[in-house]
């Protein structure tokens, strides 16, 4: 592991619970605990997981043109929703390829906290300054630690710790007090499940950490985080979103809003908007335990027409399932093969989500 990578405010925590690590984003993050990836995605889907997800970045944005210039540099509309709450969105490039993805959590009138992948960070302070040299942008990534409570049970965890905020509304962001200190929590996740997301202190992150598995919370790592989010056929940036993927090729068109007259990479969206796309992400099931994997080719005869995205074994399901780019000429219940080094794997096209809870 080499040293240069980052490590999270929980690190030592991690290492208490022998957990399993990985590089994500230049991070030094946690794959897996001692049950496994399989046991803590069923923890997720049937009771209330938490996962270390402070790898991911923090960028407080202020003033009295923040507003605007996050109107002129994501895709989405942040007129449709009003302080307090959470949205999606995308930057794009000129060519309306996705530079990163986005949840934007609005905290009040003119302060605004931006979350974006872990590599991405300085990425988007670049788009922001493109658009206005007129902001109080601030680094907060290593001031706080982000913990993801997620499940069924997520909301009855966390009220043992703070009714108040297992209280958070779905997209709904409030600033709340834990150890007389703000946090701020979010109705927002990344699995499928319900659940919430805290950013916490970087002092205090451990023991909220440890409160939650004492009121019954299952840590997790980011290989279950991995296999939950393709189960909701939620995309990943790098691999469902990137320079070469469109919103409308990713089937995310309702993240694009074209009523803003100017976002970066408006003009190649309403190009393929008015004469449509040639290719598009589709959702794969496939029979046995044997999963496809991120990067095998689509093959029709001796010909590749496309490539899986992402793909694994679904524990929920209990069969492989993948996204694929393919010609956007395929429908629901067409069947393609996946090249394999132990022979192809039939496929079939299926809606997305995979799951729904």
């Amino acid at each position: 592991m080499s040293s240069e990578l980052l490590n999270s405010p929980l690190h030592d925590a991690h290492l208490a619970a022998r957990a399993k690590f990985a590089e994500f984003g230049g991070w030094n993050m946690p794959l897996s605990y001692g049950d496994g990836t399989i046991a803590e995605h069923h923890a997720c889907r049937t009771g209330c997981a938490i996962f270390d997800v402070s790898h991911l970045g923090s960028l407080r944005v202020r003033g009295d043109e923040a507003l605007s210039a996050l109107q002129r540099t994501f895709t989405n509309d942040l007129e449709r929703i009003t302080p307090g709450k959470a949205q999606y969105s995308h930057l794009l490039n000129s060519g309306g390829g996705v530079m990163d993805d986005v949840i934007i959590w609005w905290v009040s009138n003119s302060c605004f906290e931006i979350m974006p992948n872990a590599s991405n960070t300085t990425r988007v302070i670049s788009a922001l300054e493109s658009v206005s040299g007129d902001l109080e942008i601030a680094q907060t990534t290593h001031d706080r630690a982000v913990i993801a409570v997620q499940g069924p049970n997520a909301r009855e965890v966390l009220s043992s710790i703070s009714v108040e905020a297992s209280s958070v509304s779905r997209f709904c962001v409030e600033q709340i007090d834990f150890k007389d200190l703000p946090i701020t929590v979010a109705g927002t996740g990344y699995t499928g499940e319900d659940g919430l997301e805290i950013s916490v202190p970087v002092d205090h992150a451990t023991e909220l950490w440890s409160r939650l598995i004492e009121s019954g919370a299952t840590p997790a790592g980011l290989g279950a985080r991995d296999t939950l989010r393709l189960e909701a056929g939620l995309p990943l940036h790098g691999n469902e979103l990137n320079p070469e993927i469109t919103p409308i090729e990713a089937n995310l068109k309702w993240v694009v809003s074209m009523s803003k007259q100017k976002f970066l990479g408006r003009e190649a969206i309403k190009n393929q908007l008015d004469n449509g796309i040639s290719q598009k992400l589709y959702g794969l099931s496939t029979v046995g335990r044997r999963p496809p994997r991120s990067g095998q080719g689509i093959v029709s005869g001796d010909t590749e027409i496309g490539i899986i995205t992402s793909g694994n074994f679904s524990p929920t399901l209990e069969h492989g399932i993948a996204i694929a780019l393919l010609p956007a000429t395929y429908s629901t219940g067409d069947h393609v093969f996946i090249e394999g080094r132990k022979g192809e794997i039939e496929a079939t096209i299926v809606p997305m989500p995979f799951y729904k809870r």
